[in-house]
């Protein structure tokens, strides 16, 4: 497999450290507001990193965190009201419901930056200790002139930092960043022995990776994760902290996501147009807002509009018609050469263009066939399992056919159109064909297409 790495800006053949096994950490969500299409895109990325390499028979260890103690979510204890652990339980909750939705798989480690005091101590004393951090009055700050190494992961010139690290007249440089924050009135903090207080953001990954995934040899993990808004400067700070006091890299591989845009504008707060995912939820099913975010390389800006949204939709229905061609037939083995090709497109960078292209040229094969050999078990068997591979590696696919071409519709049409089938079932059942066919036509009347089936009647509109 080939990877492009953010730190080398080049395409370079996957090695793990470990033979076979692959440890990948990922950056997750602050947990003070909802989650938005970014956090979306980098879930939905990382998740199809994770599977592709499964797929390719490794054995993968997936760590996504959540920062459950920050500026923003004291920020909002104040506003608030609430404690540090409603407001971080809320959230987290909230963040994997809608995970879910996206058919994105739970992590294999899901820490806390408040499960990692300890490790966050210890990093912070052995850099106060070996001469790369400093005390202010406000807090242990890491000097980033110990690191003769500092910003050749995101590869900025000075200049460029300043706009994207906190002003504090008392640093030594104002690259250098705080590893510990001392106690403040009303906030959380922990005993420690340079002060009481709690973490600054960066150094929280590093523990993280430390506590539960580091190796022995010269790098710590395989691949480090997030998006590109992280690679400077919470990824450069993990990357330099790290370095100083463990003397190995953090990460052998370093892979970033571009931004999402909402009709051509970067994504923010500040310039009101984040779009968070549970409103895009309430419009649009998980599978489909999976497939429309994969649909675009993880390295390309992601235009988010609703005109592409309902083209990739359209791309997705052609799955399901065929899917809904075999419905309820059993599958056999995978087509070796698709599985193959598949495979291929996406270990060259998770190149996800080409693999979509061999999906839509297997459903026009697959149709064809259909067409030809309407009853052949053998071509519905291999399509199932087609259709089942496609399901397990890129996350779409999995719905029955008739409930996809469903969604959309309000219960309340629901519940008359179940009513009408109902009757349609009973007059059958009487033998009063005349009846049902009316009801049949009834349905038509309305865009609904019923199609009898050894399980019962389904329907789509």
């Amino acid at each position: 497999m080939y990877i492009f790495d953010s730190s080398k800006k080049q395409k370079l053949l996957f090695e793990p450290i470990a033979k076979d096994k692959v440890s990948i950490y990922v950056c997750g969500p602050t947990v003070y507001d909802d989650a938005h299409l970014g956090h979306a895109r980098s879930s939905i990325v990382f998740d199809l990193l994770r599977r592709t390499l499964i797929e390719l028979g490794y054995e993968v260890t997936f760590v996504k965190n959540f920062t459950d103690i920050d500026d923003k979510i004291i920020n909002k204890m104040k506003k608030s009201g609430k404690t540090l652990k409603e407001i971080t339980s809320y959230y987290i909750k909230r963040y994997k419901k809608e995970m879910q939705a996206l058919n994105v798989l739970d992590a294999d480690i899901e820490p806390k930056a408040t499960e990692s005091i300890d490790e966050i101590i210890a990093m912070t004393d052995i850099l106060l200790k070996n001469g790369c951090a400093y005390r202010l009055n406000d807090g242990i700050y890491f000097d980033t002139a110990k690191d003769s190494q500092y910003l050749s992961l995101s590869h900025r010139v000075e200049d460029e930092t300043q706009n994207r690290v906190e002003c504090h007249l008392g640093k030594k440089d104002q690259k250098d960043f705080a590893l510990w924050k001392f106690q403040k009135e009303n906030e959380p903090s922990y005993p420690a022995s340079f002060g009481e207080g709690r973490p600054g953001w960066h150094i929280e990954c590093s523990c993280m990776i430390k506590k539960h995934l580091a190796n022995d040899g010269a790098f710590q993990i395989d691949i480090h994760g997030g998006g590109v808004d992280l690679l400077f400067p919470h990824h450069e700070n993990e990357a330099a902290q790290t370095r100083c006091a463990s003397h190995q890299s953090l990460a052998k591989y370093w892979m970033h996501n571009s931004f999402v845009n909402i009709n051509g504008e970067k994504m923010s707060k500040s310039l009101g147009n984040s779009f968070f995912i549970k409103d895009a939820l309430k419009v649009y099913d998980g599978e489909i807002l999976r497939y429309y975010l994969l649909c675009t390389h993880y390295r390309s800006n992601f235009n988010f509009n609703e005109e592409d949204l309902l083209v990739s939709k359209k791309r997705l229905d052609k799955l399901y018609r065929l899917k809904k061609r075999i419905y309820n037939k059993p599958a056999s083995n995978t087509n070796k050469k698709f599985k193959q090709a598949i495979l291929n497109a996406l270990s060259d960078d998770l190149n996800i263009s080409k693999a979509l292209s061999i999906i839509d040229e297997m459903i026009n094969i697959s149709n064809e066939k259909l067409d030809d050999n309407p009853k052949d078990k053998s071509v519905q068997k291999e399509i199932a399992a087609n259709i089942n591979f496609i399901a397990k590696l890129l996350g779409v696919g999995l719905k029955d056919s008739f409930k996809y071409f469903q969604l959309g519709i309000l219960e309340e049409e629901k519940n008359k159109i179940e009513e009408l089938l109902k009757q349609r079932n009973e007059a059958k059942k009487e033998k009063n064909y005349n009846k049902a066919d009316l009801i049949r036509k009834k349905l038509l009347d309305m865009d609904i297409k019923i199609m009898d089936t050894p399980d019962g009647t389904v329907w789509e509109k």
